[in-house]
């Protein structure tokens, strides 16, 4: 809700009364920039040192003294808690990027075919808007200016169109999530219609309805299906530097989901294939979709604000350029960096770490993507 202060009050009690809650250790350094007269750092190292901590707490606690070394500047001491701790993580997951690759593939073998999808009906009224694109990449903050528009609200990271291709898309060896190529290729010969109103049925039975706002990063694997299905909804994709995202996902130690963010090399292939697929629907949709890069809307928020609200048919309005006062709640990992009037800080941190992310650039580069360690440098 925006009380930091408080927030931050009410963790120092929890960890005083639980002090086995490492959770509401890194809680409570992301709330706001650390400072040298002003930092967790050696509590944290001493709860680290102690040892016999269970590994899941291990993993919050240096993801915590990660993001407090990095604020003061100590950038190898911040590599080293962060690569470890996300080292620990991945190693108590099952998880495969090559499912996720293939899945890419899969998407566009069954969708390359398909007729163009029609456009809006004349007359028709506004339909969501969905803000799509990888986490950590301004999804959040798009998502923040967009809802400080009076027209429009938010609804957050809706599951909402997922269940609704599952649904469309549902047969007997799809049901039980047994094979996901099927599930794909159902999906491309469904009712889209029926798609679109079970995807706005679900959204209502949530709360939403009206003109609202669906910024499930995730959703970017539908646009094709998001364009047939509602041919009346805006679609925004927030793009980002490589480096400066894949060391974002890399940072972050996600409630759940994106299973891809725990290890450098799964990075670079889950990237890869995002990019792959998001060049596919661009091609298939020819301007369906309002691309805002991050970078461009940290460095001239008043120009890209105004693109954004004329891909939805939305005037001008002054509160869009305040939304770090939007009084509405958030709950993504950006919740407490959209509370503050945009910065520049974040555009080229990744550069500090040029040495350990060397292999990642590598890769990345290996597979045609263009990388500028001057692009956006402060």
């Amino acid at each position: 809700m925006g009380d930091l202060a408080g927030a931050e009050r009410d963790y120092d009690c929890v960890i005083a009364l639980r002090p086995d809650d490492h959770e509401a250790y890194l809680n409570r350094s992301e709330l706001r920039p650390q400072h040298a007269d002003r930092n967790h750092v050696a509590e944290l190292e001493s709860r680290v040192a102690r040892g016999n901590l269970p590994w899941a707490g291990e993993v919050q606690l240096c993801y915590a003294l990660a993001k407090e070394y990095e604020d003061l500047g100590r950038y190898a001491a911040s590599f080293a808690a962060l690569e470890r701790g996300a080292s620990l993580r991945r190693r108590h997951m099952d998880y495969d990027v090559a499912r996720d690759v293939a899945t890419v593939e899969w998407i566009i073998e069954h969708y390359a075919g398909l007729p163009a999808p029609t456009g809006a009906a004349p007359g028709a009224a506004p339909a969501p808007v969905f803000v799509v694109g990888l986490p950590r990449s301004g999804t959040t903050l798009v998502d923040r200016i967009l809802s400080s528009h009076p027209a429009l609200s938010s609804a957050g990271e809706l599951n909402a169109f997922a269940a609704a291709v599952v649904s469309a898309a549902a047969g007997p060896s799809v049901a039980t999530g047994q094979d996901r190529r099927a599930l794909i290729a159902r999906s491309a010969q469904a009712d889209f219609g029926a798609m679109g109103r079970d995807y706005l049925r679900r959204a209502g039975d949530a709360g939403h309805t009206g003109r609202f706002i669906d910024k499930m990063p995730l959703n970017y694997l539908y646009c094709g299906l998001i364009a047939r299905a509602l041919p009346e909804a805006t679609i925004i994709h927030v793009e980002r530097e490589p480096m400066a995202i894949c060391y974002a996902l890399y940072k972050t130690l996600f409630k759940d989901g994106y299973p891809f963010s725990y290890s450098l090399e799964d990075i670079a292939a889950y990237y890869v294939a995002y990019r792959r697929l998001m060049r596919f629907w661009h091609d298939a949709l020819p301007g369906r979709m309002h691309v805002v890069h991050y970078e461009k809307l940290v460095q001239d928020q008043a120009g890209e604000t105004r693109g954004l609200l004329e891909a939805c048919g939305l005037p001008w309005d002054e509160a869009c350029m305040r939304f770090h006062e939007n009084p509405t709640a958030t709950t993504t990992a950006s919740a407490s960096q959209v509370r503050r009037p945009m910065y520049s800080s974040s555009l080229a941190q990744w550069r500090h770490y040029a040495q350990p992310l060397a292999g990642l650039r590598r890769a990345l580069e290996r597979a045609g993507i263009e990388i500028d360690a001057d692009a956006h440098a402060e």
